[in-house]
Parts: C-alpha cells; sequence; structure tokens
C-alpha cells in the first residue's frame, strides 16, 4: 500500500467557531448602555431632560421609560424626566415650566417670590408670552399665562439657571411695573407691597422703577405711590 511521506502530507486547518447570535447580543447590550449613559449625562446637564431632546439626539424615547424602571431618573411632567435623587428646590416649579414653556418669561407673583419679593406664595407659575403665541398645553405644573408683545416683553429680562434649566425671569424694577399694570388680576396691594420692599432693600433704582414704569405704561399709576416712598 502506497502511504503518503509527510512532505506531501495536507496540513490541518484549526477553525473558531463563531456565535454569530452572541456575538450581536454584545453589540445590542453595548448600545443599550451608551444611549442609557448618555440619557443621563443630558439628565445631568439639562436638569431636566424632554422626550424631543432625547430624539434630537438620535436616543428613542424607551430609554427614559427604562431608566425610570430601573430608578435612575424620576417623571416630573408628562415627556419631561430628571435624575433621580436631585434635590428639589422651591424654585422647581419654575424649572419645570421653563423646560414645558422654554420662550416664555417668567413674571408677576413667580418672579416676585424668584426674587424674594413681598410675602405673597403662588401656587402657580406666571409666565409671559407673545400676544400672538400659541397657548401652551402643560398639564404640570400649573400655569397662569399673561400676554405681553413688543418692549413689555423683552425689555427687563434676566437670565438665569434654575435647578440646571436655563431660565429668563423679570427683574425686580420691571416685576413691580408688571404688578401695576395687572392690578386687576393679582390686587393694587401686592404691587405695593413690592414696591416698598424694593425701595427698602435696594433691590433696584428709583431710575430702573421709572424706566420700566414707562415701558409698562403706568407712570400715573405708579408716581403718587413711589413720590410717597422717597
Amino acid at each position: 500500500m502506497f502511504l503518503q511521506s509527510d512532505a506531501y502530507r495536507t496540513p490541518t486547518r484549526t477553525f473558531k467557531s463563531i456565535d454569530i447570535f452572541q456575538e450581536l447580543n454584545t453589540i445590542l447590550h453595548m448600545n443599550i448602555d451608551d444611549y442609557a449613559r448618555r440619557t443621563v449625562e443630558l439628565a445631568r446637564a439639562s436638569g431636566i431632560v424632554s422626550t424631543a431632546e432625547v430624539r434630537s439626539r438620535g436616543i428613542h424615547h424607551e430609554y427614559l421609560r427604562r431608566l425610570c424602571a430601573e430608578g435612575k431618573l424620576v417623571r416630573v411632567g408628562r415627556g419631561r424626566y430628571m435624575l433621580a435623587g436631585t434635590e428639589v428646590t422651591p424654585h422647581h416649579g419654575l424649572a419645570q415650566a421653563m423646560k414645558a414653556i422654554p420662550k416664555g418669561v417668567i413674571c408677576l407673583l413667580s418672579a416676585l417670590r424668584f426674587h424674594e419679593i413681598g410675602t405673597h406664595a403662588p401656587h402657580d407659575v406666571w409666565i409671559a408670552i407673545d400676544r400672538r403665541a400659541a397657548r401652551p398645553r402643560v398639564q404640570h405644573p400649573k400655569i397662569r399665562i399673561v400676554r405681553f408683545s413688543g418692549v413689555a416683553l423683552t425689555e427687563g429680562i434676566e437670565e438665569h439657571r434654575v435647578q440646571g434649566v436655563p431660565a429668563i425671569i423679570t427683574n425686580p424694577a420691571k416685576t413691580v411695573a408688571d404688578c401695576f399694570k395687572y392690578r386687576n388680576k393679582i390686587g393694587l396691594d401686592i404691587g405695593l407691597e413690592a414696591l416698598r420692599e424694593v425701595i427698602r432693600e435696594s433691590k433696584c433704582t428709583t431710575d430702573e422703577l421709572w424706566r420700566y414704569a414707562k415701558v409698562c405704561r403706568v407712570t400715573r399709576i405708579m408716581r403718587p405711590y413711589l413720590e410717597a416712598l422717597l
């Protein structure tokens, strides 16, 4: 019998078996972990993250639900989430409102509360929007909408961050003038209390008060009270 010598023997090759389903599962888990991490980072940076923000970054909104189930996020409103364990400040409602209405301006009683003017603690968040803007549909927190236009909407505003959320808030002098303008809605006594306090505690100057009284067209109403305090 002819025997094949070692010189002509075909070398044996070793093949490694690969479980493609296991490899695919690993890749999918890597993507899930990455998307979850990015969602948590977004919530940390934004203070309150919305479903729209997550989608705009190519992340499916289902990750928000999963992270809530895992206890890493908590739902604070329709389509709005924040990190679990985040300290809730007295201005938490303002942060939620600004997230829901980013083009709005916190004003009147809510602005007084933010600047620590007066003693009134509103249950609703007061927000000014443009007269032509559509009325926002927000279930939580409770919102009181007022309509401003022109310089009444754009002047006398300040940028703040409330629980990490960018917020536009009327400054003390503009807030006082707004209170006189909307005295029929909130009561003249609130405007008078605010006027006395901003002067007593030097939260703004009389020049600023006169300026925003002109913007709000309430100089005739404010003049006798302001002159009595000076």
